[in-house]
């Protein structure tokens, strides 16, 4: 059993109000999704595991179940080159919850055309394997997203 928390304080606003249908169709896996505070923060791994993918924009934690968790920061940021995001761990790298993984501005990913909601997905998980998914309503950094089971 995995606990997944936030990588961002914000809002919680469910998979299916994401701003993209491959997101908001869970076809990735299922999760929720964070509207983040509009100030520049860092992205923090929302598991123990390891890096196994690193994007500006985006990154993957797997655990020591082999969970591997999502976190896309923005909907079409790939557009924005990696402007605005700095990477604080590389691809390999061992990292425990709440470390810092990418600074990031969503003011700025909006000001940008961009919508800065941002969807955790548990890859390869089906929706049933998820539990006590956060939907609405406010959350801290570390908060719990949802229990993979």
């Amino acid at each position: 059993m995995t606990t997944v928390t936030s990588p961002l304080a914000g809002r919680a606003v469910g998979l299916a109000n994401v701003p993209d249908p491959v997101f908001a169709g869970a076809m990735v896996g299922p999760g929720t999704a964070i509207d983040p505070v509009r100030e520049p923060t860092e992205a923090v791994a929302p598991v123990d595991g390891v890096v196994v993918s690193m994007h500006p924009h985006a990154f993957v934690v797997v655990d020591v179940d082999g969970h591997g968790v999502l976190t896309h920061l923005g909907i079409d940021t790939v557009q924005l080159n990696g402007e605005g995001f700095e990477l604080l761990v590389s691809k390999g790298d061992t990292v425990t919850r709440g470390q810092a993984v990418i600074r990031w501005n969503p003011a700025e990913v909006e000001k940008a055309g961009k919508s800065p909601i941002s969807p955790i997905v548990a890859l390869e998980a089906s929706a049933d394997a998820l539990s006590g998914v956060v939907e609405n309503g406010d959350i801290a950094v570390d908060g719990d997203l949802f229990t993979w089971n």
